[in-house]
């Protein structure tokens, strides 16, 4: 009976006793391995697939507002590799008429958006592919001979637009000499500049607002390996300068942009 009693507690007294914890250190280690494979998945699907895009100046308009926000299909061009400057094959190249993400070429000091962004994140359309010949004369852009018409009417006044810049005298390692489109402007400005061979390899880019547009005018054509992109359409878009200044995301959404598709 006494050896029965002393099994019998110590059955009891095992119950009793509490497990120990895991320590914090294996707290810890398992909460990361459970977040680990989502974070992936996201870190995966945003160089890979898609990603999101806001539009912070009007050099797009009317195409894409300021306070638009964008998926932009990275598959199409290529998923870029990380921290290389190579990328995957797509499924299609940038052509003539596109809207595409890129990373700029290195931008003089003059025209960036603040000291640091060298190379900012951009979003304009194609208007040149290698080997075609670009030119500007009062403000229309001509392209291998035809019209290209800006799709926004917003014009500087002419003393503004046709005042030599000297940011643009790069353009005269490119011109095109001797050609049936007449002699390059030899002070080039915003509307007159030109004419321009596209090299191989590169894209001329262009805002559709183009008098209020820093691109390839400014810092040259862009290497195909800047592209990031093509925006989709529009997921989110409110008005920045409606309403107050901490409720304008909720307050001024401008619902008819929402699920616009871009072309």
């Amino acid at each position: 009976m006494g050896k029965a009693r002393r099994k019998k507690a110590a059955r009891t007294a095992a119950r009793s006793t509490p497990a120990p914890r895991p320590s914090i250190v294996m707290r810890t280690r398992a909460f990361i391995m459970s977040v680990l494979p989502a974070i992936a998945i996201v870190l995966g699907t945003r160089q890979l697939l898609a990603e999101a895009f806001r539009i912070p100046s009007g050099s797009m308009e009317p195409t894409l507002l300021v306070g638009d926000w964008l998926f932009v299909n990275k598959l199409r061009f290529g998923p870029h590799i990380p921290f290389t400057d190579h990328s995957l094959p797509g499924y299609a190249r940038p052509e003539r008429g596109d809207v595409a993400v890129f990373i700029s070429p290195p931008q003089d000091p003059s025209i960036r958006i603040s000291p640091e962004e060298i190379t900012p994140t951009l979003v304009k359309r194609v208007v040149g592919v290698a080997g075609d010949t670009l030119l500007m004369r009062h403000g229309l852009l001509t392209v291998n001979g035809a019209p290209a018409p800006s799709p926004n009417s917003f014009v500087l006044p002419d003393t503004v637009a046709d005042e030599p810049q000297a940011i643009f005298t790069w353009q005269h390692q490119i011109e095109a000499r001797g050609s049936r489109f007449g002699p390059p402007v030899p002070a080039p400005s915003l509307h007159e500049w030109g004419p321009l061979v596209v090299p191989p390899g590169t894209f001329f880019m262009m805002g559709d607002n183009r008098d209020n547009s820093v691109d390839s005018r400014y810092y040259g054509p862009v290497p195909r390996a800047n592209f990031r992109g093509t925006p989709m359409f529009v997921y989110y878009s409110y008005d920045p300068e409606r309403g107050s200044d901490y409720l304008r995301a909720v307050t001024a959404i401008r619902w008819r942009r929402i699920g616009d598709w871009i072309h």
